[in-house]
């Protein structure tokens, strides 16, 4: 598979959870999955940044559960989305080729997966009665799990 294919699905993830997928990325990096170590990207697996992001990825699993959280799509939301998938497209893209299409990739991937997962979740909870907590939880699960793949076997 192309390397810009693994930066769009990384990019994804990032649309369904902002911080789910630098904390993939990182733990990629720092296991060496990722091939970072001599470029700008390097930073992505330092000794701590894995845990930081990873502690940020918690944080945002659990205030995602609560009422007041706002939608994916305000602009502050999505912004986030963008951001995050543009730096983690990046980053795959160093890994394999040039960063640039990776954060081009990541961007429209973001895009995708913030108004796809959107769409999805409002529709799951709506066909569910309107329970949200478990569409949530469905969600998380799909991008840990979706995350992994993709920086498991991104290089």
């Amino acid at each position: 598979m192309s390397i810009y294919v693994f930066a769009l699905l990384i990019g994804v993830i990032a649309g369904l959870r902002a911080l789910t997928a630098p904390a993939a990325v990182s733990w990629a990096a720092w296991l060496g999955w990722l091939p970072v170590q001599d470029g700008w990207a390097a930073f992505m697996g330092y000794r701590y940044t894995p845990y930081v992001f990873t502690l940020l990825a918690v944080v945002e699993v659990i205030t995602d559960q609560f009422p007041s959280t706002p939608a994916r799509t305000v602009p502050q939301q999505f912004s986030a989305r963008i951001f995050s998938g543009a730096l983690c497209g990046a980053v795959i893209g160093a890994a394999g080729g040039p960063w640039i299409g990776g954060l081009i990739a990541g961007v429209v991937g973001a895009v995708i997966g913030t108004l796809g997962g959107y769409q999805a979740r409002t529709r799951l909870v709506a066909a569910t009665g309107g329970k949200d907590t478990p569409i949530a939880i469905l969600e998380d699960a799909i991008a840990i799990v979706g995350a992994y793949l993709i920086v498991r076997y991104a290089v």
